[in-house]
């Protein structure tokens, strides 16, 4: 990595040790799917590098944990873990991905839910009568099948860590189940799609889970303390103290998270309209409703981002919530700083983007917050974006675009740390 107090970011190259891993992903990490999820490689690969940097590496934290790749790798490590969603699907999966269990316990329930699916009795009007997105989603078999599996889930296994494990695992079949387009970008219908067995999908993904504990267990180094908290890292709470900081930030204008987790969203019963769930969200065009956008209170990089972007057009909800998600970046380093043990270490993957013709400088924004918050030493790298469900392409006004001959956007992404040193 390269400092860069003599360095423009613009102007590192990229660092193939960023770019490939040393060994295969762990198969937890595939256990369900998540968009834009970074490379496990990449957190491991953290350790190490605070390692060199002289961390003494005790307490980790994700301060945007999605699907938990840091705290499984934390757990791997031996290092106690820290995190935190405002998405209660993501810390699901994370929870299931890190938690600890014993696979007898686990085959035990398997056989009682098998056993409950063929006794459950389903209302004669449970699909017409359920929510209107499900019934859009589902056809009245694949909906029938999911409802009997999950009422037979609820039935046989407590509250608790197993019930949330089987609950993740039926969350991770709800897209294949459903109608909509597979591995697309966006939401939406796939009008020749066939109907999967459900309860036949849902075994083979059990038979995976386990494999992939076994795998888990042999590979652990240590027992660690792993806490995943569903709450959003901006609203004022008791910050834990941290010797290191691995996150990757949402990017801006890009996924609207909860639309993409409306499946699980509303058949966990987290809410009964899924767009409940945006708000809040880092990112999203809807987190700017209501919000006054005051360029004083951006930093210089965010100030000059937002009024190119001025330039071109009114203040938009879409250039507000690039001037907010400015703002709940710095709001987010400043929560950071206050984590760090005394010579900590922050480290973060981010990616710029564009919108309106105007390039969204995420990664130079974050490297200001970290001199305004205090950090030194403050060092980046460049690596290709990989294994990651993020297209790179963006049609004439910036959305998101799965047609190759539209501009590309996204083709490299950066990983920055700083120091957090305290007199």
């Amino acid at each position: 990595m390269i400092s860069v107090a003599t360095t423009e970011v613009e102007d590192v190259a990229v660092d193939d040790e960023w770019n490939l891993s040393d060994s295969a992903e762990y198969l937890m990490h595939t256990i369900h799917a998540y968009p834009a999820k970074f490379p496990a490689f990449i957190a491991s690969k953290a350790f190490d590098y605070a390692q060199q940097e002289g961390v003494d590496v005790e307490k980790v934290a994700d301060v945007f944990c999605g699907c938990g790749t840091v705290a499984l790798e934390a757990k791997l490590h031996g290092k106690d873990f820290w995190g935190c969603d405002i998405n209660p699907v993501a810390t699901l999966i994370a929870k299931t991905k890190s938690e600890s269990y014993k696979t007898e316990t686990l085959d035990r329930y398997c056989r009682r839910i098998r056993v409950s699916f063929e006794r459950v009795e389903v209302p004669q009007n449970a699909y017409t009568v359920s929510n209107e997105r499900l019934q859009y989603w589902f056809t009245e078999n694949s909906y029938t099948a999911l409802y009997r599996l999950k009422q037979s889930i609820e039935q046989e296994v407590p509250r608790g860590k197993y019930r949330d494990a089987f609950l993740c695992l039926f969350s991770s079949i709800l897209k294949a189940s459903s109608r909509w387009l597979t591995k697309s970008i966006k939401p939406q219908i796939d009008p020749n799609k066939r109907e999967i067995d459900v309860v036949k999908t849902f075994y083979i993904q059990f038979q995976k889970f386990i494999h992939a504990i076994d795998q888990v267990q042999d590979h652990e180094i240590a027992k660690s303390e792993i806490e995943i908290a569903t709450e959003n890292f901006l609203e004022p709470h008791k910050l834990r103290k941290v010797d290191l900081i691995i996150s990757s930030p949402p990017y801006v204008t890009s996924y609207e998270y909860a639309d993409l987790h409306q499946l699980s969203t509303l058949w966990l019963d987290y809410a009964d309209d899924y767009r409940d769930l945006r708000k809040g969200s880092i990112g999203s065009v809807y987190n700017s409703t209501g919000f006054s956008l005051d360029l004083d209170s951006l930093n210089a990089v965010g100030r000059e981002v937002v009024q190119n972007l001025l330039n071109n057009k009114k203040a938009t909800a879409q250039v507000r919530s690039v001037g907010r998600y400015y703002l709940d970046m710095q709001r987010a380093i400043h929560q950071c700083s206050s984590m760090l043990n005394n010579a900590g270490m922050a480290f973060f993957v981010v990616g710029d983007t564009e919108y309106m013709g105007v390039k969204v400088k995420n990664s130079v924004h974050l490297i200001q917050c970290l001199t305004n918050e205090g950090f030194t030493d403050i060092k980046a790298a460049k690596r290709r974006i990989s294994n990651k469900l993020l297209t790179p392409y963006r049609d004439s006004i910036g959305r998101f675009s799965s047609d190759k001959s539209q501009r590309t956007v996204y083709h490299e992404e950066y990983v920055i740390s700083g120091r957090m040193w305290r007199q």
